[in-house]
């Protein structure tokens, strides 16, 4: 080797050994930055001329190296509690946008979860990414037409929920009638032969309407419950509305089994101290009823709504039940009066769960299904161009995206609450800088060598 070749091979030395320093210097710098990937790097021999050398007489001529970060190696998930943060076990990518107007061509891919609310109602990491997801109906269905098109993808704004109502779709009454009751003598008396109960029901602007039921026993297993027009609850009287079970039937008639179990149901009305049937005998099961009139002037100004009445089922101990009562006298025992409907509530804010689903949250006790994060995946994500930070973008040598639900393919699962740790191990770094600076030392030495000798040689022409 002459002495030329020794000066290149040490300058090449300390060229690589220098950009192995900063790779270690950036990796420590960034060993708690969430979902960051170690940068390494890779050597190589070169030799001084490939054509004249031999397997006995090859020549050293230095070292090339090469940079790279491994965007595949999984990182250690840890729990934050925080429900906008989200983490990727598996080989995805969020798709994310510097820009809410940036069209799909400006997207680019992190794994970086830590998202946070912007003062614009955008969902956000700590790198100034957006997150996009793509829109979905009440039951959490995304609505666009292509889910592996990155047009279907929107920014998750926040800004666009403000609260919501839920409209009363089922009643389910859970109530024990005294079967040791008397049965109904006209002069009604409340609370001895006769029995007045209420239910909350809520139109679709969120309206709290009270309906009233009483309960008179016609004969042996048999009872009648007439419904009222709904008042406002918080008027407390004044019909709002009419209530029907079809053909202008507002009673129904119950009988039960012996062994105290619910049996029929007829629609009927409850006429100068009788029931009269309307409508057919039929095995126990929900009641469709309708309340119009919501939408009069006179009324709350919502949609006509119809909801179940479930009192149970034929044979069944899973409503409304004929046993004694447990007090003296007879009165009906409710053990509970449930419906679906809730009054109008405001957003308070989204939890995202391991599917990816982002749920708005309302305070009336609404959770909603508002967007769904999907998970992009690359044949060779490797080829990823690192744009900055954690942020990638896509090119030929990644190959094309592929959008996918959670667990789908090789996209991996989201992990609700939590963030991806960096992958940088310091204790190896470290390892990795000792060595760095001593090869680093070492080619200063073949270099300080180079010179001297150089010196002597130009000494010795003199």
């Amino acid at each position: 080797m002459s002495l030329g070749s020794a000066l290149n091979a040490s300058v090449s030395g300390l060229r690589g050994q220098s950009a192995a320093i900063a790779a270690v210097s950036e990796n420590i710098a960034n060993a708690s930055t969430t979902a960051y990937k170690k940068r390494t790097i890779a050597f190589e021999s070169l030799i001084t001329s490939a054509s004249a050398a031999t397997a006995t007489n090859q020549v050293g001529g230095g070292v090339t190296f090469d940079t790279a970060q491994q965007i595949t190696e999984q990182g250690l998930v840890q729990n934050t509690g925080i429900s906008t943060n989200i983490a990727i076990n598996g080989q995805g990518f969020f798709v994310v946008s510097d820009d809410a107007t940036n069209q799909p061509s400006g997207f680019t891919y992190s794994r970086n979860g830590n998202f946070s609310t912007d003062e614009n109602g955008l969902l956000i990491n700590n790198e100034g990414m957006i997150l996009l997801g793509q829109r979905t109906d009440i039951d959490g269905v995304v609505t666009a037409a292509n889910s592996n098109d990155l047009n279907s993808l929107v920014p998750i704004d926040l800004d666009t929920i403000s609260g919501t109502a839920g409209v009363t779709s089922e009643v389910e009454l859970g109530i024990n009638l005294p079967s040791d009751g008397p049965i109904w003598v006209a002069p009604g008396i409340p609370g001895t032969n006769e029995f007045v109960t209420a239910i909350e029901i809520f139109d679709e602007l969120g309206n709290s309407l009270t309906v009233e039921q009483t309960w008179r026993k016609t004969a042996v297993n048999t009872w009648a419950v007439e419904y009222t027009d709904p008042y406002l609850t918080s008027v407390g009287a004044g019909d709002v509305g009419d209530i029907d079970f079809g053909a202008g039937t507002r009673t129904l008639q119950v009988t039960f089994s012996g062994d105290g179990s619910i049996n029929t149901t007829q629609t009927g009305n409850w006429v100068a101290g009788a029931f009269v049937g309307v409508g057919a005998v039929g095995p126990a099961a929900p009641m469709s009823a309708d309340i119009t009139g919501l939408g009069l002037p006179t009324g709350t100004g919502a949609n006509d709504i119809t909801f179940n009445l479930d009192l149970g089922t034929q044979g069944l101990f899973d409503g409304l039940t004929q046993f004694a009562s447990s007090s003296n006298p007879p009165s009906l025992d409710i053990d509970a009066i449930e419906q679906d409907g809730v009054r109008f509530g405001q957003f308070s804010g989204v939890t995202i769960d391991n599917s990816g689903l982002v749920t708005a949250v309302f305070d009336n006790g609404v959770r909603r299904p508002i967007y769904q994060i999907p998970i992009a995946t690359f044949p060779n994500p490797e080829g990823l161009t690192n744009v900055r930070g954690t942020v990638y973008d896509e090119n030929e040598q990644a190959g094309s995206y592929n959008l996918r639900l959670p667990t789908e393919g090789n996209a991996g699962n989201i992990e609700a609450s939590s963030l991806e740790l960096s992958t940088v191990d310091t204790s190896e770094e470290f390892n990795k800088m000792i060595v760095a600076q001593q090869a680093y030392s070492s080619a200063a030495q073949i270099l300080s060598a180079v010179d001297d000798m150089f010196e002597t040689l130009i000494g010795a022409v003199r």
